[in-house]
């Protein structure tokens, strides 16, 4: 722990699970203020879609971003509210603050959609403007893939340079670096396929097709880029109050005008979470807590640096910290 503070981790699309997020929200009073904020805000109610379902409606992608980030800020809140010892917020607005954050977090990062969730908790965007953005991305992300339908696959033990030469020959991408020996692809479903079967004669250990809406981190997402600029700019963008690593250049970034460009850029071009890990660690922050469902990310930390300590939200809320 980097003087009694943690790096704080938000997961991305794919974590998402019918019945996440109830239990906070039946016991923990500021995880309820999150929700109820969440449903005013969006104009309907997230809050039964994370407890009920249907898991058909939440897989999508237009339902499952803002569903994720709001299940992961209402955990945020009730963790803050555990370790400070005390009420979050203010009586009308019962939500952490900038010197709430820095009293906990050592730094923040998110895995693609856990970007924009990341920029909440390190105080440069308001929760309000954080879930209209994250409702919008997931919306033009699942119009743009409806337009042109494609498809991730991840390859396990070929070399990148093979990968991203074999991309280059088929016109599909490197979305994601994720963990060591992982190498995500996106691009046109056909290309995709094909690259996934050269891969395999070429030796890669194993390759699966994942199951994701869409061409994720590829051009097919740049029609969902130029939608989200408009809606981007009309929101503020502060200085973050802890450090923030971008997924784009895994480094610190303070200036808003490029954190919003990086939000841009994130979406068709590829993710470096392993890269950010390693500048993480690098920054002497060793224990991390992953906040949101799901434990995709404390098993990608594990593979990166296997010195790092990482908490499920889930064991933080229910242990002493």
């Amino acid at each position: 722990m980097l003087n009694g503070k943690y790096g704080l981790l938000f997961p991305g699309q794919g974590a998402q699970t019918a019945g996440m997020g109830k239990e906070l929200y039946q016991t923990q009073p500021a995880a309820r203020w999150v929700f109820n904020r969440a449903n005013e805000v969006l104009e309907r109610d997230i809050a039964k879609l994370c407890f009920e379902g249907p898991e058909d409606q939440l897989q999508t992608t237009a339902n499952s971003q803002p569903a994720i980030f709001t299940v992961s800020i209402a955990a945020l809140n009730v963790l803050i509210e555990k370790l400070k010892g005390g009420p979050v917020g203010e009586e009308d607005r019962e939500i952490f603050s900038a010197e709430d954050i820095k009293s906990v977090g050592a730094l923040a990062m998110g895995l693609s959609l856990g970007e924009p969730t990341a920029l909440v908790a390190a105080g440069a965007l308001s929760f309000e403007d954080g879930l209209r953005f994250v409702e919008k991305r997931g919306l033009f992300m699942e119009e743009a893939s409806q337009k042109q339908p494609g498809k991730m696959a991840s390859i396990m033990g070929l070399e990148l340079d093979k990968v991203e030469e074999l991309c280059m020959g088929l016109g599909c991408q490197v979305a994601n670096l994720n963990c060591p020996g992982q190498v995500v692809i996106s691009g046109h479903a056909g290309r995709v396929e094909l690259a996934a079967d050269l891969a395999k004669n070429q030796g890669a250990r194993r390759v699966i097709m994942l199951k994701v809406g869409g061409a994720f981190h590829s051009d097919l997402m740049t029609p969902a880029k130029e939608k989200l600029e408009a809606v981007l700019s009309g929101m503020e963008v502060r200085e973050p109050v802890i450090d923030f690593i971008s997924n784009i250049n895994a480094e610190v970034t303070k200036d808003p005008a490029k954190i919003k460009s990086n939000l841009m850029d994130q979406l068709d071009n590829r993710t470096l979470w392993e890269a950010s890990v390693r500048k993480a660690a690098s920054l002497g922050v060793t224990d991390y807590l992953e906040i949101g469902p799901g434990s995709v990310l404390k098993g990608l930390l594990k593979k990166i640096d296997p010195t790092l300590t990482v908490i499920s939200i889930a064991d933080a809320l229910s242990n002493p910290m």
